[in-house]
């Protein structure tokens, strides 16, 4: 077999492939054989049929098969005869069965080599944080509100409050579907409701009504009703303030805490939990500013069978994420066509190039994985866990997912390169401020 290739563009290979006619012409009269001992045609016994007759009835079928399976298995092994870092399934074109040669052209994607630009031209933000003993009162205010229970008021509505109340709309005078609740509980200030509507709720008592105006957002999802002016007739029943729960042995049991360990030791532990928190989220930060930077600096052509599947996992994640929130009842419902490629597009690339780009670091550093940084990751993850040694004894016997904690401590071990040489400047935030960007990079 003879193969010449050339390079149509950076992620492409041309394959220029001939096979000798006797190759072919062998796999066809072995496979004729074959076919002669089963073939079943009138006049003649199975197994019985002359050769010829064979040849006659099914030889056209027969080398097609015959031409399409050494086709099949030629381009793979001038693939790698060639030594090409295939991606993707090959393109087949021009078939030619010529006298002495069975030849054809395959086009074949390539995994991009890339030649990483150096790390001091990059500049990156490094966030860094703290704990103040503020935050960690904040924290246990949140736990306490999680649990909060409503006692009723005679006073006025006011934000956060909870108001029971029924309401009917009508836009033009005319009612409208949806417009309408008995026994609706409203929390003030959690804007539910479109612009307006909370508002003119506050300052109403139990047992008051009132009509209240209101406009629809322009882009409000029933077309029907958007940028629409409604009244809406307001009959409040009930308004009712929370009430946190106190401190006590019976609000310390639920952490696992006993009064004796007392408000300290929940402090503590709230502390430890809300570091370990920081901890990861700094972490992550400065992972996604130097990855942004990084495939910000360096041209990557990727090919578009890398980014078709990359825009597959990623679809294919979101459909899972939807079964694990909706079950799989809403799963069957959910109609692949409402996450086209586009939706995607821009994050698979990113993602791609970015994959293309760690790999070659690795490959010109010769980066391996620390596996003491791997044992430290795993102790600290597990330190959340009620039971840390039986956490661990999993991650250590599990290769499945050990190797996907090496894949993200690889993955720090990455960042620590590209940071020891790039301009990187650093930046203090609050816990609230780190929690909100963390927030914002994974809705992106």
């Amino acid at each position: 077999m003879q193969v010449t290739s050339e390079a149509v563009s950076g992620v492409a290979r041309r394959l220029n492939v001939s096979v000798p006619t006797s190759r072919v012409n062998e796999q066809f009269e072995a496979r004729l054989k074959r076919t002669a001992k089963t073939a079943k045609i009138n006049g003649f016994r199975p197994g019985k049929v002359p050769l010829n007759v064979v040849r006659r009835e099914y030889g056209a079928g027969i080398y097609q098969e015959v031409v399409n399976d050494v086709i099949r298995d030629t381009v793979f092994e001038a693939i790698q005869q060639e030594k090409i870092n295939a991606v993707g399934m090959p393109n087949i074109e021009k078939v030619e069965n010529k006298e002495d040669a069975l030849v054809y052209e395959a086009t074949v994607e390539v995994y991009p080599e890339v030649k990483v630009n150096a790390f001091d031209t990059l500049e990156v933000e490094r966030k860094t944080s703290e704990i103040k003993d503020a935050d960690v009162d904040t924290m246990l205010e949140n736990l306490q509100k999680q649990r909060q229970t409503w006692v009723e008021t005679k006073g006025m509505a006011k934000k956060d409050m909870q108001v029971t109340f029924d309401f009917e709309g009508t836009v033009d005078g005319e009612k409208f579907e949806g417009g309408a609740a008995e026994d609706f509980k409203l929390v003030l200030g959690s804007n539910r409701m479109i612009p307006g509507f909370e508002d003119g709720i506050i300052g109403m008592k139990k047992g008051e009504e009132k009509v209240i105006d209101v406009t629809f957002p322009e882009d409000y999802q029933a077309e029907n009703l958007a940028g629409k002016a409604a009244q809406f007739k307001i009959n409040v029943k009930l308004v009712e303030k929370a009430k946190l729960p106190e401190i006590d042995a019976e609000f310390l049991t639920i952490f696992g805490l006993s009064e004796e360990d007392g408000v300290e030791k929940l402090k503590a532990d709230v502390r430890k939990n809300m570091e370990r928190e920081v901890k990861n989220g700094l972490r992550n930060q400065v992972k996604g500013a130097a990855f942004d930077a990084l495939v910000a600096a360096n041209e990557v052509e990727i090919p578009a069978s890398m980014l078709a599947q990359e825009i597959d996992r990623q679809r294919q994640q979101m459909i899972q994420q939807f079964t694990q929130q909706f079950g799989a009842q809403g799963a069957q419902a959910f109609d692949s066509s409402m996450l086209p490629d586009e939706l995607f597009k821009e994050q698979a690339e990113k993602s791609v190039k970015l994959g293309v780009l760690v790999s070659s670091i690795l490959a010109e550093s010769k980066l391996e994985v620390d596996q003491a940084r791997v044992d430290a990751y795993i102790n600290d993850m597990a330190s959340s866990y009620e039971d840390p040694t039986e956490v661990v004894e999993y991650f250590k016997n599990d290769e499945k997912q050990r190797a996907q904690i090496e894949a993200v401590v690889l993955e720090d071990q990455v960042v620590d390169h590209i940071l020891a040489s790039a301009k990187v400047t650093d930046k203090a935030v609050s816990y609230d401020e780190l929690l909100k960007e963390q927030q914002a990079r994974q809705q992106a």
